[in-house]
C-alpha cells in the first residue's frame, strides 16, 4: 500500500511517501481502506515533536479520515466489512495513521458514515467535530448532551468562527438550538461564519465588539468557545453573562493569559480548558454518539458555501497539506488518498 510515513521529528520534509505492506486487524480491530484523510493543527504539531513524544520508531500520520471497512478483527461483526465510515483519534497511541491506503483501528473508532454523507465530511469530523462537542458540554448550568432542543435559550460565542473548530461549534450550537455569535477578523472569514449559520457575526477588528456582542445578546454569553485565550479573555469576561462558561481549546498567537481574577470570581464564571485526547472515554463516547446523529441530520456540511473552504492535496504531496495546516489555511485541508 501507499503511505506517508516520518521516522524523526521536524518541518515537512520528514515526511516520505513510501510502500508498506497493509497492516492486519487485530482483536476488536477495523481495517479501513482510507478515501480521504484529514490534516489537523495536532497532526502537524505530532510530526515537529511539540510536546509530543515518539512511542514508535515510524508513524503514519493524521488522526481523522473517511473510507470503507474492508476486513474485521476477531470480536468484530463480519457484517461491518464494506461499511463506510469516519475514523477519529486514529494515531492516537498508535503507529497507524490514516495518511495511507489502509489503517488499523479500534472498531468503536471507525464510526458510521450515512450514505448521504461523503468522504469530505467524513474526513473533516474528529477532532473538529468532538472538539467542538466537548466545547459546548462543559458549562456548570449546560446540557453534558447536544441535540436537537438541548441548548434552547442559550447563547453561545464561536470564537474564530472561520476554523475548522469554530465552524463545528456554530453548527453543532445551532442544531441543538442556541442562538449563536462569531467573532472573526475580517469580512471574508464573516461570511464563511454566516455560511455556517452563525445567527450575527462581529469584527472584533472593527469598532467596539464587547457593545455589538451585547446587543446581540443584551443579557451575556452563555458560554463561549474560545481559541485564542490569551488575545480574547478579556472581551470574553466583557461579555460573559453571570454564571457563564469560557471553554478554551487553544490559545492561537500564544499571547500570554492574564485573568482579572475579581471579575471572573464576581461573574462565578467557569474557565474549562479541554484537550480531546485527555477528556475522557465517556466525554469522548458522548460526543461521538451526538456527533454521528448531527450528521445523520444533515447539520454538518462542509464546503465553501456552508461556511469551510475545503484545500485538497494528493497524497504524495502530504507535506504541502502540513504546510498549508501550518500557514494557517483558512478552512480543511484534506488529503486525497484512494479513488
Amino acid at each position: 500500500m501507499k503511505a506517508i510515513v516520518h521516522r524523526e521529528h521536524g518541518t515537512p520534509d520528514v515526511l516520505r511517501f513510501v510502500d508498506r505492506d497493509p497492516p492486519e486487524p487485530g482483536p476488536g480491530e477495523v481495517r479501513v481502506r482510507i478515501a480521504v484523510s484529514g490534516v489537523n493543527p495536532t497532526d502537524w504539531q505530532a510530526r515537529s515533536g511539540a510536546g509530543h513524544p515518539r512511542p514508535f520508531p515510524e508513524l503514519v500520520p493524521h488522526h481523522d479520515g473517511a473510507g470503507t471497512v474492508d476486513a474485521v478483527g476477531e470480536g468484530v461483526d463480519r457484517s461491518r466489512v464494506g461499511q463506510r465510515v469516519w475514523l477519529f483519534m486514529a494515531a492516537a497511541g498508535r503507529p497507524t495513521g490514516t495518511a495511507a491506503e489502509f489503517t488499523v483501528l479500534p472498531a468503536d473508532q471507525a464510526v458510521p458514515l450515512p450514505d448521504a454523507a461523503g468522504f469530505d465530511l467524513g474526513a473533516s469530523l474528529g477532532v473538529p467535530a468532538l472538539t467542538a462537542h466537548r466545547a459546548l458540554t462543559v458549562a456548570e448550568d449546560g446540557p453534558r448532551r447536544l441535540a436537537p432542543g438541548a441548548l434552547d435559550g442559550r447563547t453561545v460565542l464561536a470564537a474564530g468562527g472561520a476554523g475548522a473548530v469554530g465552524h463545528a461549534v456554530i453548527q453543532l450550537a445551532r442544531w441543538a438550538g442556541a442562538t449563536v455569535v462569531s467573532t472573526v477578523s475580517g469580512p471574508e472569514k464573516a461570511r464563511l461564519a454566516t455560511a455556517a449559520g452563525a445567527h450575527h457575526v462581529v469584527d472584533y477588528r472593527r469598532g467596539d465588539p464587547a457593545a455589538a456582542i451585547r446587543a446581540a445578546a443584551p443579557d451575556g454569553v452563555d458560554l463561549v468557545a474560545e481559541v485564542a485565550l490569551g488575545a480574547n479573555l478579556a472581551l470574553d469576561l466583557a461579555v460573559l453573562r453571570t454564571r457563564g462558561t469560557i471553554s478554551t481549546y487553544a490559545n492561537d498567537g500564544g499571547a500570554p493569559v492574564e485573568l482579572d481574577v475579581l471579575r471572573s470570581m464576581v461573574l462565578n464564571a467557569r474557565l474549562q480548558f479541554l484537550v480531546l485526547y485527555l477528556a475522557g472515554p465517556e466525554a469522548r463516547a458522548a460526543a461521538v454518539h451526538d456527533v454521528a446523529a448531527a450528521v445523520r441530520d444533515g447539520a454538518l456540511p462542509v464546503g465553501e458555501e456552508h461556511g469551510l473552504p475545503l484545500h485538497r492535496f494528493p497524497l504524495a504531496r502530504t507535506a504541502d497539506a502540513h504546510r498549508a495546516v501550518e500557514g494557517r489555511a483558512v478552512g480543511k485541508v484534506l488529503v486525497d488518498v484512494t479513488a
